[in-house]
């Protein structure tokens, strides 16, 4: 199987349309609960039948699940490692499902389903991970189409339950709701303002934590958090969402804050930084991986700050994606070393700008 991302409703990344509320600060919000399928092995311990028949029960169920209606099924365990990479750096799929953690491939039965609503991962750590994006800052309605799906597919596949413990899951910690509640979210006013160090200790106090642009594991570059809840156990599924929005809500406010603080007390030190910024992105022949996150990161407060005028939110949380290596690598339909993968990156950002730019004018 070859990997067409034109099959992919909306490529699989509806989120970075830029629509929803403080879309310059959020670039989304995600729902994603675990679940398992009662009567088989957790994914870690099945075996490759198991897991095959996981699958196929899920997709006999597809017709009858209105959230999943027109789905897309992609097997990565039938796709190339830098196609599997691909659906990771869009955030479809996990390392784990797509097999990146360590080098081979995916196990038998990985895949990944895609709808207009929502996605759903098939045997990552556990059976079943149901996931829903929101542009922006939109929590309540990710967690209400969340809700919409796991209903819906719970009345086709039936879930591993326990009275006491609620759903059961193969990592102890998400046992309970089996619930992961996040925003990305961009916050380089508390980041050069020095407050961001107060503010991630108060997320950890509150239950919440954070890590890189890409969950677990990765690390935060370009001033870009993954913020969600800690625990899933003794909280209902409403509350967890609940806490992590009214939280989030203070975050966003704090960086609009900060934004203003450093326009009033360094708007001249500010604008020539973020300036110079869109002119190395302008020009720039070769952007390492970093480099272009930490540019791209400036080139976004610019925007935020109205500083720069004729350049969407769209088109910034497109070149965050589309840069990465696997994607670049995709486009040219061969491995590129990493001197080809930093000059086409740099291309790819220049032809991006120019374009806007010639639309704005």
């Amino acid at each position: 199987m070859t990997l067409d991302l034109s099959l992919l409703p909306e490529g699989g990344v509806p989120w970075l349309a830029a629509s929803g509320e403080h879309a310059d600060i959020v670039l989304s919000s995600r729902i994603r609960l675990a679940r398992n399928i009662a009567g088989y092995a957790f994914s870690t311990r099945s075996r490759d039948g198991e897991r095959l028949r996981v699958l196929a029960q899920v997709r006999a169920a597809l017709p009858r699940v209105r959230s999943l209606a027109h789905s897309v099924v992609v097997r990565l365990d039938e796709l190339s490692q830098v196609e599997r990479q691909v659906l990771h750096e869009r955030h479809l799929v996990s390392k784990e499902l797509a097999g990146l953690e360590t080098p081979g491939e995916a196990r038998s039965g990985s895949a990944v389903l895609v709808s207009h609503e929502a996605g759903v991962m098939v045997n990552e750590e556990d059976h079943l991970r149901l996931q829903l994006f929101r542009s922006g800052f939109d929590v309540a309605g990710a967690f209400a189409a969340a809700q919409r799906l796991d209903r819906e597919l719970g009345e086709e596949v039936p879930y591993a339950f326990h009275t006491e413990f609620g759903f059961l899951t193969s990592c102890p910690t998400n046992t309970g709701t089996g619930m992961r509640a996040s925003v990305l979210i961009h916050l380089p006013g508390l980041v050069l303002t020095q407050e961001i160090a107060k503010v991630l200790q108060g997320l950890q106090q509150m239950g919440l934590t954070y890590r890189g642009l890409y969950g677990e594991g990765s690390e935060v570059i370009g001033n870009y958090f993954q913020i969600s809840n800690q625990t899933t156990l003794g909280r209902t599924e409403e509350e967890l969402a609940e806490h992590l929005a009214r939280v989030v809500k203070r975050v966003v406010e704090q960086e609009m804050e900060a934004r203003r603080v450093l326009l009033r007390d360094a708007g001249y030190i500010i604008e020539d930084k973020l300036w110079r910024a869109y002119g190395t992105l302008r020009h720039a022949r070769s952007l390492p991986a970093d480099e272009a996150m930490n540019l791209l990161s400036g080139v976004r407060l610019a925007a935020g700050l109205q500083l720069l005028s004729g350049l969407s939110v769209y088109t910034l949380n497109k070149l965050l994606i589309f840069t990465q290596s696997a994607h670049l690598a995709f486009e040219a339909g061969r491995a590129l070393t990493e001197s080809e993968t930093n000059l086409a990156r740099a291309r790819y950002v220049r032809e991006a700008l120019a374009n806007e730019a010639g639309l704005a004018g």
